[in-house]
């Protein structure tokens, strides 16, 4: 969590810092963990947010995802791919999973495929609601 913390630096109230730390995500930062989220994505679908820490677009876009993201951890996984810190995974997603790059994005996973992928102000938890 301190990667997000890091980010946003709220200091806003206790109350919406304490619902944040509920919010559980992987942080995806290894090539392996492809064929774990491929593993997973058989019985339950997994969101792979692409952030990029230097564009303000992705800022806000992660940012309201993380606000909005409250889907429970049986129902659904998320992880989040630093981007400039691992363009080599981007590369992966855009590789094995057929779809474009771009930043910020989400990208749903369901039976080792991407059955669904937004981008910049597209981005929206509640389009997730299909998939749980």
């Amino acid at each position: 969590m301190n990667f997000l913390k890091n980010i946003f630096k709220e200091t806003s109230s206790e109350e919406s810092e304490s619902s944040k730390e509920d919010v559980k995500y992987f942080e995806l930062d290894k090539m392996e963990q492809f064929d774990e989220i491929d593993e997973i994505s058989q019985s339950k679908p997994v969101v792979l947010f692409k952030h990029s820490t230097r564009c303000s677009i992705s800022r806000m876009a992660l940012k309201q995802f993380y606000t909005e993201f409250n889907y429970p951890e049986e129902k659904i996984d998320w992880y989040l791919l630093d981007l400039l810190n691992h363009r080599d995974l981007s590369n992966e997603i855009a590789s094995r999973y057929n779809v474009m790059h771009q930043s910020p994005q989400i990208v749903v996973i369901r039976n080792g495929k991407a059955v669904f992928n937004e981008s910049h102000d597209s981005i929206s938890a509640e389009d997730l609601k299909q998939f749980t």
